[in-house]
């Protein structure tokens, strides 16, 4: 799966979110200055091409909805930044987001929390 530009991020956070939305409802989501229907239009069609969502057609309108899911995307493209940023060792990520101070102590003992009660459910 290759990684989308930040335009077609952006449309596709609007789907998850939509579920599925003809070309001016995701218009409509975007943030302004909104961009021309043919521009949309357009990137929606390299998304289509690409796999990253299909559409049921309505006559001549398509209607688009995700063919991956937000967490199919995360989870691959998360596990590509751990690799190439932080030597493929979540110890890293966790000691890199500690020292720039984006995640408190309480954050990191709930973590603990959740990993502790995962290994008890798979023991």
């Amino acid at each position: 799966m290759e990684k989308l530009t930040n335009k077609e991020e952006e449309i596709m956070r609007v789907l998850w979110n939509l579920k599925k939305a003809f070309v001016k409802e995701i218009i409509a989501e975007l943030p302004d200055p909104k961009p021309h229907y043919n521009t949309i239009s357009t990137v929606v069609r390299n998304m289509e091409e690409k796999g990253f969502i299909k559409y049921h057609a309505f006559g001549k309108s398509h209607q688009y909805y995700p063919a991956i899911s937000k967490e199919a995307y995360k989870k691959t493209f998360m596990q590509k930044t751990i690799q190439h940023y932080f030597e493929d060792s979540y110890k890293n990520v966790v000691s890199f987001f500690a020292k720039e101070e984006k995640i408190s102590v309480s954050e990191l003992k709930e973590i603990i929390s959740i990993i502790e009660k995962k290994q008890k459910k798979q023991s």
